[in-house]
């Protein structure tokens, strides 16, 4: 028997995660408290209630999992902004390491990292786990230790299994509107509430764009393959079909069945991000899940979920 935490599990792909982990059959580990992510020094108690918790449910299973989903950065965030999420992955490790019957068992983390911001800066045309990192952000390089640093402590502890997956533009309903990311969630609302999209790169920017439940699974189906073999392993997260912007829009204009509104203008951000991306996995391919939802179904499932959401938030009328 299996038992798995999924630490960020109410954001997008940590939601996705517990689902996709549920279906297999993998006992979930749920915090009676959820994180305040606000206060590190809360946040550090409620780490290390949360772990002793754990250690105790997973004592009666033959391996545990911990699935690393949370995190707020993205692209443009500052060097300052980011240091609390490698405090906080630091902290996990060490609680980790302290937690005697969690070490005495065999174990797996699974690291949810960013493709697009690792490879950034790659002349590749078609990158693979072969080619070497590329980041052009503090997000990018901020990515890059977590990774060393779980490296570190799976390489330590000789029934560990770590997990680095590199996830190319994961996408779905759900997706938070505070963050400053989520092309395709931005413009189903734009559309739903008929106001301008902008875009700040050109047409022909190709990106690597995977439904957040296809993600969920690729994820899970590689620790488990990466788990015969205690170590660490990296591995791109992706769809493996490229698109272009001019491509999508495309795509949301026959299910909108109307033309998007498109405003095209330059950003200090458009530089941050590589023309034309394409990913390819070559590790940990035997029995890998396959991508089920194509660009074309999963848009039209992000549309009917904001438009529900569009619906639910709407002020309803009322008759005196």
């Amino acid at each position: 028997m299996t038992i798995a935490w999924v630490i960020g599990g109410g954001g997008l792909l940590g939601s996705a995660l517990c689902k996709a982990l549920r279906r297999n059959g993998t006992t979930l580990f749920v915090p009676t408290k959820s994180f305040d992510w606000g206060d590190g020094s809360l946040l550090g108690s409620q780490m290390a209630a949360a772990m002793q918790a754990f250690a105790k449910q997973a004592s009666g299973t033959g391996l545990w999992q911990i699935y690393w989903a949370a995190g707020v950065g993205v692209m443009s965030s500052a060097d300052d902004a980011l240091v609390s999420e490698s405090q906080t992955l630091e902290r996990l490790l060490q609680l980790l390491a302290g937690e005697p019957r969690l070490m005495a068992m065999p174990g797996a983390i699974a690291f949810a990292s960013s493709a697009g911001a690792i490879y950034a800066g790659s002349k590749d045309a078609i990158i693979t786990e072969h080619t070497a990192p590329a980041p052009t952000t503090a997000y990018a390089r901020e990515k890059l230790k977590h990774e060393e640093l779980l490296a570190t402590f799976a390489l330590a502890n000789p029934r560990m299994t770590a997990l680095n997956a590199r996830i190319s533009t994961v996408y779905g309903p759900g997706q938070a509107a505070v963050k400053q990311q989520g092309l395709l969630t931005h413009i189903a609302r734009r559309i739903l509430r008929n106001q301008p999209i902008q875009i700040y790169v050109p047409y022909d920017t190709i990106r690597d764009y995977i439904a957040v439940d296809d993600a969920a699974g690729a994820i899970t189906g590689a620790l488990s393959l990466a788990g015969q073999q205690p170590g660490v392993c990296t591995k791109i997260i992706a769809s493996g079909k490229p698109t272009t912007i001019a491509e999508i829009i495309s795509v949301f204009k026959r299910i909108a069945r109307r033309a998007p509104l498109i405003v095209t203008s330059a950003s200090k951000l458009s530089s941050l991000y590589a023309r034309r991306v394409q990913f390819r996995s070559v590790v940990l391919t035997d029995g890998a899940s396959p991508m089920a939802t194509s660009l074309a179904v999963g848009i039209a499932q992000l549309m009917a979920a904001e438009r529900a959401a569009f619906v639910r938030s709407s002020p309803k009328c009322t008759v005196d």
